[in-house]
């Protein structure tokens, strides 16, 4: 029976009495703060019961800025017990671009910590979680409202990258059908140890809690991503599933030492999600991960992270694939040469309500239940999918079009190549060139000619980069993706 009333909030009921470890907060990590799934539960309801105290209403948002905190998970999950809607903000924004997202989504609240408190809208009353936050919660029993199937849980809002950032309306029914196959699909147990260091405001981290957290397992929580830390924690509490995009694992693997001290032989799987990942990353942590389970993963805010995965009949994945489409997932793929390529049209039960004051942008991309994501992905012969680039990434250079992706893959695929990203930079003849970012292996012996070469014998002329810069690591934006806008600026004055 479910105890949950079909209220997000409320996932984890079937466990709310247990005092095994629901989170364990590594704020710091010299004393770790263990919270139980029954003193969870208990400070989700203290929040809600304060919230409605304040006269907050069902469907009034709040907002929560801060760094990865235990008071995070329960200031989100009270408030959606209450059907009041939290909408997490990027901690990395500036104090504008923190207003302007306040202010769209009504917010009659934020919490935040101390080192954001500057970045909060001056006209919004506050929250502080290490200051009056201790004092702020009521405590005492409550009871899940009942959203219904069109009941707002929360709201997250893109990144902007390709315009203003746009609120997502996300339902309750949704986000419990994700968080449920999330768990069945990673096959989380209670007990299992699950490490997140991406920050809570964005998807990747908040499906694994959501999904840990209905499994009963045991989310170990950090900050924010350090490779170090990271590596440590997943050490320590003998942590079975790893997650994160392509560049933290990078980051981890420079981590020679620690690694090679390290033990982790409990880790079972390691999904890498929200960018491309190269053949020689792929290989070289299954090689470092013998014991698990390598996975690409993919995932849109507005469709779910519950669309491609395992084969049904336990056939291994082509290393490069993102999966086997799920059964409750449906697509189509339009507008390319082909049925097995085009941009990505799909329609789940994870799927958007639809964007919050962007009407006409919802009935542009949400159509009879139908989700245009703007990537471009292929299906080879064996029913296997594969992400190719997004059409905004897209440029033309002398009258051909050019998809970063594309370049990028051809680029990973050299042996001395980790990570690569293309972007377009102004030419005077063609209007744009690629211009390539690569992150070459530990002592790899690669020039800017070699790796021009290499593209010239695996592409079309006019897709090898013109110009080639190697670095360390690449640089991020505040949901731990490439920043690729930071690259396009060096590229337009490197040009």
């Amino acid at each position: 029976m479910d105890h949950d009333r079909g209220n997000l909030g409320a996932i984890f009921a079937a466990h709310a009495d247990s005092d095994r470890a629901a989170i364990i907060d590594l704020a710091d990590e010299a004393a770790p703060r263990e919270v139980t799934y029954a003193a969870l539960d208990a400070a989700c309801n203290a929040v809600a019961r304060a919230l409605v105290a304040r006269g907050l209403k069902v469907g009034d948002r709040i907002a929560i800025l801060g760094l990865n905190r235990h008071e995070f998970i329960a200031v989100m999950f009270g408030a959606m017990r209450a059907g009041i809607v939290p909408v997490p903000i990027n901690i990395k924004l500036p104090a504008r671009g923190v207003a302007e997202i306040a202010n769209d989504a009504g917010a009659k609240l934020v919490f935040t910590d101390a080192g954001a408190r500057a970045l909060c809208p001056p006209d919004l009353p506050v929250v502080e979680f290490d200051g009056d936050f201790a004092s702020f919660g009521d405590p005492g029993p409550f009871e899940p409202t009942a959203p219904g199937d069109d009941g707002v849980a929360f709201q997250p809002y893109t990144s902007g990258s390709t315009g203003r950032p746009k609120g997502v309306l996300l339902s309750h029914k949704a986000h419990i059908w994700v968080a449920r196959s999330l768990a069945e699909n990673r096959k989380i147990m209670p007990g299992d140890a699950l490490l997140v260091a991406a920050p809570l405001y964005h998807k990747n981290a908040m499906n694994i809690v959501k999904s840990g957290l209905a499994a009963g397992g045991t989310v170990v929580l950090l900050p924010r991503f350090d490779a170090a830390a990271y590596i440590r924690a997943a050490g320590r509490y003998r942590v079975k599933a790893l997650s994160g995009v392509p560049t933290m694992y990078a980051l981890m693997l420079q981590q020679t030492d620690l690694m090679a001290e390290t033990d982790l032989s409990a880790v079972r799987l390691l999904t890498l999600g929200s960018a491309p990942t190269s053949t020689a990353l792929f290989d070289t942590l299954s090689a470092t991960f013998p014991q698990a389970e390598v996975r690409l993963s993919f995932g849109i805010t507005e469709s779910s992270p519950v669309m491609f995965g395992p084969h049904p009949d336990g056939i291994k994945a082509p290393r490069s694939s993102i999966g086997w489409a799920l059964p409750d997932t449906e697509i189509r793929l339009e507008g390319g040469d082909t049925e097995d390529q085009g941009v990505l049209v799909v329609r789940t039960p994870g799927m958007m309500l639809g964007y919050h004051n962007m009407a006409e942008e919802t009935a542009r991309r949400l159509k009879d239940g139908w989700f245009d994501t703007g990537d471009i992905l292929k299906r080879d012969a064996e029913g296997w999918y594969y992400f190719v680039g997004r059409v905004d990434d897209m440029f033309s250079s002398g009258g051909n079009n050019i998809y970063p992706g594309e370049v990028e893959s051809v680029l990973e695929r050299h042996p001395d190549i980790y990570q690569a990203v293309v972007v377009a930079a102004p030419h005077e003849l063609k209007g744009k060139v690629p211009f390539a970012y690569v992150v070459p292996r530990p002592d790899a012996a690669l020039t800017e000619d070699a790796v021009k070469q290499y593209t010239l014998e695996n592409l079309a002329p006019s897709h090898h980069p013109r110009r080639v810069f190697f670095l360390d690591a690449l640089p991020l934006a505040g949901t731990n993706k490439i920043d690729r806008n930071a690259l396009k600026t060096r590229a337009a004055e490197s040009a």
